[in-house]
This record gives C-alpha cells, sequence and structure tokens, in this order.
C-alpha cells in the first residue's frame, strides 16, 4: 500500500500553527505518512489592508483570548514572539511597508521543506519563536543554531535564502496558490487528498480521515 501524505500550509507567524505543532508531529511520528510542508506569507503580507479594512474589529482581542487558553489548555509554553515577524501598527491594523523578518524567516522554511527538513525546522526554528524563552529570534544565530539541530546546515541556510530570493518566492507563491485552490487562505490548513482540514482544532479530523483511508502506525 502507497504511504499516505498530506499537504501543510503553514504561516510563520501564525500563532494557531505554533499550537498545532506537538500533534502534528506526534501524528508523524506515531503514523506511516508524509506531511508536505508548504509554506505561505501570512495574510499580513498577501493583504497588507486586511486587518486595517476587513477584520472584525473583535479580530486581534479574540485571537490574543484564544490563542491563550488553547495554550492552557494543551500544556503548551506560548509568547508571542520578540519582535513579531511582521512590522505592524497593531492598534490601527496597519502593515508597515518595510519588512525586515517575515521574507527571510518564510524563505528558510521553504527551503527546509526543499532539504525534506521540512518537519524537522518547525519542530526546532519555530519553538525559538513562540515559546517564550528566546528574545530577538531573528538574529543569525538563534536562527542558525536551531536549524542546525534539525539536521540542516544554518549557516548555508541563510546566505542561500538571501542570495536566491526571487527563486524561492517563486515557489512560495506556487504553495499560496495551491492553498487558494485547495479552499481556504488560513493557515494551518491540511490538504489530504484535495479536502481541506482548516485550523489546529481540525487535527482530530484530519487523523479520522486518513484513518479512513488505511492510515497505518510505524513499525
Amino acid at each position: 500500500m502507497k504511504q499516505l501524505d498530506f499537504d501543510l500550509f503553514w504561516s510563520m507567524r501564525s500563532p494557531y500553527c505554533y499550537l498545532a505543532l506537538d500533534r502534528l508531529l506526534e501524528i508523524h511520528k506515531h503514523y506511516d505518512l508524509a506531511i508536505n510542508l508548504r509554506v505561505v506569507y501570512p495574510i499580513a503580507i498577501r493583504q497588507p489592508d486586511f486587518f486595517k479594512v476587513r477584520a472584525s474589529k473583535h479580530y486581534r482581542s479574540y485571537n490574543l483570548l484564544d490563542t491563550k487558553r488553547w495554550s492552557e489548555y494543551l500544556g503548551i509554553p506560548f509568547r508571542r514572539p520578540v519582535p513579531d515577524p511582521i512590522v505592524q501598527e497593531l492598534s490601527t491594523g496597519v502593515v508597515a511597508e518595510k519588512q525586515p523578518y517575515i521574507h527571510r524567516l518564510t524563505r528558510i522554511a521553504e527551503l527546509a521543506a526543499q532539504n525534506n527538513k521540512g518537519m524537522e525546522f518547525l519542530d526546532q526554528v519555530v519553538r525559538v519563536l513562540w515559546d517564550g524563552e528566546t528574545d530577538n529570534w531573528h538574529e543569525d544565530d538563534h536562527l542558525r543554531r536551531a536549524m542546525d539541530r534539525a539536521g540542516l546546515d544554518g549557516t548555508a541556510l541563510l546566505v542561500r535564502a538571501d542570495r536566491d530570493a526571487d527563486r524561492i518566492d517563486t515557489a512560495i507563491s506556487v504553495h499560496e496558490a495551491s492553498q487558494e485552490q485547495a479552499g481556504h487562505s488560513g493557515t494551518p490548513l491540511m490538504v489530504f487528498k484535495g479536502e481541506p482540514f482548516f485550523g489546529q482544532d481540525r487535527i482530530q479530523l484530519l487523523l479520522w480521515r486518513l484513518k479512513q483511508s488505511g492510515l497505518r502506525t510505524r513499525t
């Protein structure tokens, strides 16, 4: 029987992606399947007016409340990254034109996926941003060491992320188009056989569907 797999669309700024991480890693560890990491730019980059014009006035306050209680419920250490991967005036929703962090961060994630180390990258790098143990996560040494722990050459990936930015962004844009085609623009988004499962609270539903298709435990 062919190994099952699903696509995982991921934003490096999304708290809900971080909250989903441990459960996705558990599935990856215990079941015979592949998770295809497909990183996308956050909505603030793809739609800069989203928080200013489109989002509900309750969006941020509810997001802060909900992510805090989910972290408590799951028993996961959680703090918003310092600095925020997106430079944005949170009170108004205005996204700065100059973005010094998110592009490089997303590009190294894409390079990790291209090197078949996508989940290992998330396991190490995403925690540096979100678990509250590291300030100034954006400094090269933090990112390099996290990527090295994931079995990657952190120094080389940081150089390539800057040198090959256009080529990497082209690959990311393909993921974004595939995400839209799958039927949702949010993250985390899991897509199995064309069926989208949006949100960290849909992981059990995804697992149920995978088992219907013959998902086996690893031997």
